[in-house]
């Protein structure tokens, strides 16, 4: 069965840019996949927020697991279904809103729990996380496609490329919905702007990559 691990962040609702890129990604990625499985990963959350790295969670984390007391299987449960999130989906679509160049806190807080040595990164290093396909839906007040002056300011997407392949992720691909300040300042519909983005988007959902349980 085809599965869907969808990661939101924007703490914004319906205005949220990244979210409304989110819903016509699903919509297209459930015709393009009748009968497959999404599941929903709330950064914005209460109930889906992981928290951010705490002394308990590292000595929990750093303790082999045959030692591993209840309290710190407890400290590491919610880490744990994360990861298990990752590795039962054929495709990731992680979408974001640019804080200051760079992702939001609760998506590196994500990152942090899903980056697992045993689990997603080897012993070795080598990421354990092979034949799956990402999407990034991206949306920033700033442009840094091909030729923008602030290029070099894509921290965010090069970020989020580099923990993907970390983890053994290669085949990414961005949808970048650049100048979004624009709906926020009113001088663009949020139709208006995601329009040129429909066929990106349609295409990115369409690539999946069948997981088989």
């Amino acid at each position: 069965m085809t599965q869907l691990l969808v990661v939101e962040t924007s703490p914004r609702g319906a205005q949220s840019v990244s979210r409304q890129m989110t819903q016509r990604f699903l919509a297209a990625w459930r015709t393009a996949h009748p009968g497959g499985h999404v599941v929903h990963r709330d950064l914005a959350d209460a109930d889906g927020a992981p928290p951010f790295v705490t002394a308990p969670w590292l000595h929990a984390y750093f303790t082999p697991p045959a030692n591993q007391t209840q309290a710190m299987r407890d400290e590491l449960r919610l880490s744990d279904e994360m990861v298990a999130e990752v590795l039962a989906a054929g495709h990731i679509a992680i979408s974001t809103p640019v804080y200051n160049y760079n992702v939001p806190a609760s998506l590196k807080a994500w990152v942090d729990h899903i980056v697992r040595k045993g689990a997603t990164l080897g012993l070795d290093g080598q990421g354990l996380v092979k034949g799956k396909k990402a999407t990034l839906l991206m949306a920033s007040g700033g442009v840094y496609t091909e030729g923008s002056p602030i290029r070099d300011r894509d921290i965010a997407t090069q970020y989020l490329r580099l923990i993907l392949g970390v983890i053994g992720i290669e085949d990414v691909t961005v949808v970048a919905g650049g100048g979004a300040k624009a709906v926020d300042l009113q001088a663009q519909t949020m139709d208006g702007f995601l329009a040129p983005l429909q066929a990106q988007i349609e295409r990115a959902a369409g690539a999946g990559i069948a997981h088989r349980a």
